[in-house]
């Protein structure tokens, strides 16, 4: 359970607590400096395996017994969450294990956290509340895999509530102790890597940076498919630039400059580099005098570590913060590189069990032909077409139907939305653009031939290709086309929209680059072969596939070939470009992963089976289809296998990952929403 923290693990000192410097006693403790109270363990129940946001600390047996009883199992709040079991007891809250009711037909867990105030005084008690208040809003702020959603708050009997997402999995610091030694190199490596990404993401907040300010082993949990997830939000918060506040964090990881109030983003690289240190040696910080980890290198205590490793460590434990890696994402980026990182042993497949992908299924809605389309998510509605001639509604959480719309012949065309618009094309040859809540046809334009390319919006005006060989630019508002571009063979590609530019493929071999506004040639590049990969466009490159066989990179304002990367077959699929890469599929069965700069591979997946789906990648994933039937999940850095998911038919369409999410059509006439 992934938002329960450890009853028993050293103290962390909360927002507004007044904590003093070492060199400074407090006044409440006579045993010895203040800090010591961040590092001492507390006796106190276990709870399973680890932790809430706002981990509390361990509380006394006289503040139990002050506390108990909670709420009775089977309790049920908001006539909608009942109560299961109790997963842990802090020093202000109380989390459960619940069941959400409203999910009549599935079992939907999740966890519960509540809060009793027994405050002393109106003050504490304000501060308490604000606390708490705080964390509920910092968490619905943000949307990312290795942090825990929330999904409901509330007040009740005198209590308040913050519903969360319920997450398998052990956290760090239990998973080091049921070990006989220190943890594997490699295995750390994967998940800092993953860390990093998250770390990334927090500092990268807008309009603040995010400082977790508690990283620490009992703080990360790893779920079963080796997912991390951060836990432990009570004591983030958003950073603001130039101001001092209280010490916050875990004496032995925190670094120094927090122990003097200062909060940012160096600071969590310097806890992070503290709890890869404790991993890889268990040497525990907290029983260490503070900052002392340069007398006790790696290699030292383990010494199978790597030095390359070893240097990623020490420089993120630098005392002085300017030594430091910079940010979470060049010290992922300096992970990456370890020259000892082997990632064809990386790649150990896991297939999912009967019985685990029956769990990681969430619905299954069955079309009556096959669905060749890549789903669309839009305001908490899945839109997808079929050959069955219709495009379907329906309801992204439980896969209800809502409605369906008729067209003349079967949809391969995949749907975008503008406003109160969903627009897509048919092999009828006509553009469709309905309102999105009932189905109800705004405008449409005729074109002279089938629609297989999926349009694309930029502004007030979608972009479409047709097998007619034309490129259209249509008005959003009025339906009206607005210029139209011919090209010599059918326009399959979708278009990418950059730069004043309309990037877009067609079978005559050609990659065209058009002006947005007048549908003018700017410059157009040939190929081998027809070009009904889409292209994607990132840092001034165009990146796109071929039937040659080849992955391109074209200058943007130019057109010429910056590199080009052979495959063994041809290119239909799509390029994702994440984190400087470019993930693509090809017939020859791979998926690719190369250098954006230079076209390089890094790593490719052998999936047995054409790939014509294009890649997409969210919480350092990629997900994408194949001709034997299967989605795959595979880790973006390593290519290693993650998981698999076996469909009925083959999976040409491209997935979309909405929330942890992953929806997909399948010829077997489904559209699937998984567990990503």
């Amino acid at each position: 359970m992934a938002l329960i923290k450890k009853i028993g693990v050293g103290r962390t000192a909360h927002p507004e607590e007044k904590s003093p410097t070492p060199s400074q006693p407090s006044e409440a403790q006579e045993e010895g400096p203040a800090t010591r109270l961040m590092g001492e363990r507390a006796e106190g129940t276990q709870g399973e395996s680890a932790a809430v946001a706002a981990g509390p600390a361990a509380p006394t047996t006289e503040a139990k017994e002050a506390r108990l009883p909670g709420l009775p199992i089977g309790a049920i709040l908001q006539e909608r969450y009942e109560i299961e079991a109790v997963l842990g007891i802090g020093g202000m809250s109380i989390v459960y294990k619940g069941r959400d009711l409203r999910f009549k037909n599935v079992y939907r867990p999740c966890a519960i956290k509540e809060m009793i105030d027994r405050s002393p005084d109106s003050q504490t008690s304000a501060i308490t509340w604000k606390n708490f208040e705080r964390e509920a809003s910092l968490l619905a702020t943000l949307n990312h895999p290795a942090i825990p959603k929330i999904y409901d708050y509330f007040v009740e009997g005198g209590r308040i509530y913050l519903v969360l997402e319920f997450i398998e999995g052990k956290n760090l610091e239990d998973i080091l102790e049921a070990s006989s030694g220190p943890l594997e190199e490699e295995q750390v490596v994967r998940w800092a890597i993953q860390i990093c990404d998250v770390l990334s993401y927090l500092h990268s907040h807008r309009p603040d940076p995010i400082v977790f300010r508690d990283m620490k082993p009992s703080n990360v949990m790893i779920t079963p498919d080796d997912r991390v997830v951060l836990i432990d939000f009570g004591i983030a918060r958003i950073f603001e630039a130039d101001r001092k506040g209280t010490m916050i964090g875990t004496e032995g990881y925190s670094p120094p400059e927090q122990y003097r109030g200062i909060a940012e983003p160096r600071g969590d690289i310097y806890a992070l580099g503290a709890t890869m240190h404790h991993l890889l040696t268990k040497s525990d910080p907290r029983l260490e005098p503070p900052f002392t980890f340069h007398e006790r290198p790696v290699t030292v205590l383990n010494p199978k570590v790597s030095p390359q490793l070893e240097a990623v460590i020490m420089k993120a434990l630098e005392y002085d913060a300017r030594q430091r890696w910079s940010s979470a994402a060049e010290m992922r980026a300096a992970l990456l590189d370890l020259a000892h990182l082997d990632l064809a042993g990386l790649r150990d497949v896991r297939r999912d069990t009967p019985a685990e992908a029956g769990e990681r299924v969430l619905w299954v809605f069955v079309c009556e032909e096959e669905v060749r389309a890549s789903p669309l998510v839009y305001n908490g509605v899945v839109y997808i077409g079929a050959y069955d001639h219709n495009l379907y509604a329906l309801d992204a959480e439980s896969g209800k139907f809502l409605w369906k719309f008729p067209t003349q012949r079967g949809i391969c065309s995949s749907a975008c939305a503008w406003e109160r618009l969903v627009i897509f094309g048919s092999e009828d040859g006509v553009l469709y653009a309905l309102n999105a809540q009932s189905g109800a046809v705004q405008w449409t334009v005729r074109t002279a031939g089938p629609i297989r390319s999926s349009p694309r919006v930029r502004e007030d005006t979608v972009y479409v290709g047709s097998d007619d060989q034309n490129v259209y630019a249509v008005d959003l508002r009025r339906g009206e086309v607005v210029w139209t571009y011919r090209t010599w063979g059918q326009v399959r590609s979708s278009a990418a929209l950059g730069g004043g530019c309309v990037y877009i493929g067609s079978s005559d071999g050609h990659v065209y680059a058009l002006d947005i506004r007048r549908g003018e040639q700017l410059w157009r590049c040939r190929t081998g072969q027809a070009v009904v990969s889409s292209p994607a466009v990132f840092e001034g490159q165009v990146y796109v596939g071929s039937w040659d066989g080849h992955v391109y990179a074209l200058d943007e304002r130019s057109g010429w070939v910056t590199w080009k990367h052979r495959t063994g077959n041809r290119v239909s699929s799509s390029p994702c470009v994440y984190a400087g890469r470019i993930y693509i599929g090809s017939a020859d069965g791979n998926l690719y992963c190369l250098d954006a700069r230079n076209g390089r591979p890094v790593w490719k997946f052998d999936a047995g089976s054409f790939i014509t789906s294009s890649p997409q990648v969210s919480g350092g994933r990629v997900y994408f289809g194949a001709g034997n039937g299967r989605i795959y999940c595979l880790d973006a850095d390593t290519g290693r296998e993650i998981w698999s998911f076996a469909t009925g038919g083959a999976v040409p369409g491209s997935p979309t990952v909405v929330e942890n999410v992953v929806y997909i059509g399948s010829l077997d006439h489904k559209v699937y929403a998984l567990r990503a």
